[in-house]
């Protein structure tokens, strides 16, 4: 009968705790878009209440005002229309050679004759050949709905918004944001993604088929130490 390490037995129970914890929560993806991803509307300023049958003072604005998003709260659709295709190719070539020849004469009198009449030589060459090629294309199409976070003093228009998918595998979160012209924006309230500066769109998803494609914590802290 072998005598057990405690130790041993307690690493083996708090790896295999760690393990299961990671296996069973649902983690959210990481995010670089302008944060928060949404806003309340700014409160109204009180008004002594005048609503007629039509006209309600909270919820009224001008006449001629059309309801293209401008400010903070207000809901902007952006058309995401990304194709972006880029090749890049490079080719390096170095070659460096070098010959010595060095002779010893005889001479009549000098000391160590056993050296005299011996050529020595020396050769060295270097030659380097490098080349690379790096091809990629993206192509992004879809709808989300964002929220004007903040009006900036020009008045552009910061947005940000999320799209959160859930499937039976996972779920997948659609994300985007950047700085909108008021005037890019259409009577649909409307804007093509390509006329959004500082543009952030993002398509991640959490399931289990990412988890599979992701290398686990355990496998990186070898891999640290043992990058062979």
């Amino acid at each position: 009968m072998t005598k057990e390490n405690p130790a041993a037995l307690r690493l083996i129970c708090l790896l295999s705790s760690v393990l299961g914890l990671s296996a069973c929560v649902t983690t959210t993806p990481p995010t670089a878009v302008h944060q928060p991803m949404t806003i309340r509307p700014e409160p109204r300023v009180a008004l002594t209440p005048a609503n007629g049958s039509i006209y309600n003072v909270a919820t009224a604005r001008p006449l001629f005002e059309d309801r293209r998003a401008r400010f903070v709260g207000d809901t902007l659709t952006i058309n995401i229309a990304e194709k972006v295709a880029a090749a890049k190719k490079s080719d390096t070539k170095a070659d460096r050679k070098y010959d010595t020849s060095l002779g010893v004469p005889t001479v009549a009198g000098l000391p160590f004759k056993t050296v005299q009449g011996t050529t020595l030589a020396a050769n060295s060459a270097t030659k380097f050949e490098g080349s690379g090629e790096n091809t990629s294309s993206n192509n992004f199409t879809g709808t989300i709905t964002v929220t004007v976070i903040e009006v900036y003093p020009n008045g552009n228009l910061l947005v940000s918004g999320e799209k959160q998918i859930g499937l039976k595998e996972g779920e997948e979160f659609i994300r985007f944001s950047g700085v909108v012209n008021p005037d890019t924006i259409t009577a649909a309230n409307t804007v093509q993604s390509t006329q959004v500066a500082d543009a952030r769109i993002e398509y991640k998803a959490n399931g289990f088929i990412d988890s599979a494609q992701v290398m686990g914590w355990l496998s990186r802290f070898f891999l640290s130490f043992l990058p062979f």
